[in-house]
């Protein structure tokens, strides 16, 4: 519309100058000439910069690797054909259909390595690691992505001489989607100035996943995501689902049981369709690691749920992309007798000057957070007051983190206490009982219900000397031995 009326009016503006002498018609259309090119280009930044802005904030969004998940969260989760299963043929290479449904199904996507092989030990140790009540709720898909025939062909062989009776059990799966599902794989975008091998090597891998998640989606109740180079921790199951009873009631789409790569994210099953379509969508945006971290944002849980310590370890030393070193540990990780305290519900309180959002209930969560407070001084508390008074078996406290050794607490004492007063915001107990002294910034002590005659209302952590130093708890753990009659 602009560029019509300048046209109109620069076509009046020269009848008008046509009666005018030579020389101003020559100077006049020498200014109206300037002027219509003045507003062409006006009007072609006003047009980009209203058609621009939406992708320049996109660009701006991805190049930080965050997308924005309120925009679109509500968008997503209304999306009703992700809900549904992806048409996909899959080829059974060893194995049959589960009988029936299992509690959590492990799923492991393998292609051929130009550098070792560590897919038969990774299926191994997930077996040795589990008790035979927990094989019962357990089915282990291994999806083999690659198309040499003849690779799948000989690891086939290699996972049933070895695996017979766990394939024979029904609990474990070798299956296969031939190349002709597959998308474009060549030519794609290049995001993050990524060499085109690497940017195909990406992109099918996360396909892959997309149709392995596709597979399991109505296997077990839930689904945790594995590598093929991977070593589990013992009775990696009973952890999973102590865990997963602690957070009955609240809201949750990933919990992370390692904070490597894709390695130990667990999902509800119920969710693995529209994570499989989410992935196809965006398969040669980004990598797998950095799709599920969206992928969790647009479900609105903004905060990552990760437990300590780890319960798996990557074990592999050369990466599937070109046979890369890939030394990567999870330093998190426990492979024996991995045992979840209970910390029964109870209230938090310190009188210390808090920094920040490090407030006292983050030392008492298994997920991975802390509180911290500047520095202490002698008779300064961290309290705990439960709910209802208890037997404790165990007690573990951890103070300090790697990048801040000396934020320990150098000196201090456990107490634990009982006879409750108080009203409920400022109950506490009235009399303690020190149960012992902190040692290098740490305590831990057993069999307490034999040294502690009574019930436990209450326990608290004291600071028997100022320090310049600021204190982070880490950790607190207890372990109940039973629950008081009341």
């Amino acid at each position: 519309v602009t560029l019509l009326y300048a046209f109109l009016h620069v076509r009046h503006d020269l009848k008008y100058f046509d009666k005018m002498r030579c020389l101003r018609k020559r100077s006049a259309a020498s200014f109206l000439g300037v002027l219509v090119i003045c507003l062409l280009f006006m009007n072609l930044y006003i047009e980009d910069s209203y058609v621009l802005e939406g992708d320049k904030q996109l660009i701006r969004e991805t190049a930080t690797h965050q997308l924005n998940p309120e925009r679109y969260v509500h968008t997503f989760k209304d999306l009703s054909n992700f809900s549904g299963s992806i048409n996909i043929s899959y080829r059974y290479l060893a194995g049959t259909p589960l009988s029936r449904k299992r509690y959590l199904t492990i799923g492991l996507s393998s292609v051929k390595r130009k550098k070792g092989n560590y897919l038969l030990e990774t299926i191994k140790s997930i077996f040795e690691q589990s008790s035979y009540e927990e094989l019962k709720e357990i089915a282990v898909v291994v999806q083999l992505a690659d198309f040499d025939s003849s690779w799948c062909e000989g690891m086939v062989q290699d996972i049933s001489q070895k695996f017979a009776h766990h394939i024979i059990a029904g609990r474990l799966i070798v299956i296969h989607v031939p190349e002709e599902y597959y998308p474009v794989l060549d030519g794609l975008k290049r995001n993050y100035n990524d060499p085109e091998d690497r940017v195909k090597f990406r992109s099918k891998q996360n396909v892959d996943y997309a149709f392995l998640l596709n597979f399991c989606a109505n296997l077990s109740d839930y689904y945790v995501m594995l590598e093929d180079d991977v070593r589990c921790s013992k009775n990696f199951l009973t952890a999973v689902k102590k865990v997963i009873t602690s957070r009955e009631g609240s809201y949750w789409v990933t919990l992370e049981f390692s904070k490597l790569g894709y390695i130990g994210k667990l999902y509800h099953s119920h969710d693995l369709p529209r994570l499989a379509h989410f992935l196809l969508m965006f398969y040669q945006e980004m990598p797998c690691d950095w799709l599920l971290i969206h992928f969790r944002g647009l479900l609105a849980q903004k905060e990552v749920i990760r437990f300590k310590p780890s319960l798996f370890q990557h074990m592999g030393y050369y990466s599937s992309y070109k046979g890369a070193e890939n030394k990567l540990k999870d330093d998190d990780f426990e492979e024996e007798s991995f045992d979840i305290p209970d910390n029964p519900p109870a209230n938090l309180h310190t009188n210390m000057n808090v920094f920040e959002n490090y407030e006292a209930s983050k030392a008492y969560s298994s997920i991975d957070e802390y509180f911290w407070g500047k520095a202490p001084s002698t008779g300064d508390f961290y309290g705990i007051v439960f709910e209802k008074p208890i037997k404790i078996s165990k007690i573990k406290i951890v103070t300090g983190t790697e990048d801040r050794q000396n934020d320990i607490l150098h000196h201090g004492a456990l107490e634990v206490g009982e006879k409750i007063v108080g009203s409920k915001k400022g109950r506490q107990c009235t009399t303690y009982l020190r149960l012992g002294e902190f040692k290098n910034g740490n305590f831990e002590i057993t069999d307490v219900e034999n040294k502690v005659l009574f019930d436990i209302n209450c326990m608290r952590i004291l600071v028997t000397k100022s320090q310049k130093e600021w204190l982070i708890i880490r950790s607190i753990s207890i372990w109940t031995s039973q629950t008081p009659n009341q």
